[in-house]
């Protein structure tokens, strides 16, 4: 005979939680799985969802821009110094609204 000792199997419900614990991984790993393909596959073309901006604009003289907001035909840029700039697609400057500030009483 020998001497090393007989290691028991484990217990009946550590087993049950062990294959739990094995079909949770698994189901974890094919879920993560398919939502990473799912987002690769079915996300569309960025680039081609962004709107066409012009290569320059001409901005007046002292002018920073603070916000950029683009509508159907016109582009429209905030300043800092509390004008709003109108330009046409193509970079043209095409209207200049000026915004009193707000003060509070």
């Amino acid at each position: 005979m020998s001497d090393t000792p007989i290691e028991p199997g484990l217990p009946p419900s550590l087993r049950l939680l062990k294959g739990l614990v094995i079909v949770l991984m698994i189901t974890m790993i094919v879920g993560v799985i398919t939502v990473v393909g799912l987002l690769v596959t079915r996300m569309p073309d960025l680039r081609n969802l962004a709107p066409a901006l012009p290569a320059t604009l001409q901005m007046p003289a002292g002018a920073t821009a603070q916000a950029v907001t683009m509508g159907s035909g016109w582009i429209g840029v905030v300043t800092t110094d509390n004008r709003i700039l109108i330009f046409t697609p193509e970079g043209i400057l095409q209207q200049e609204i000026a915004v009193a500030p707000i003060t509070s009483p």
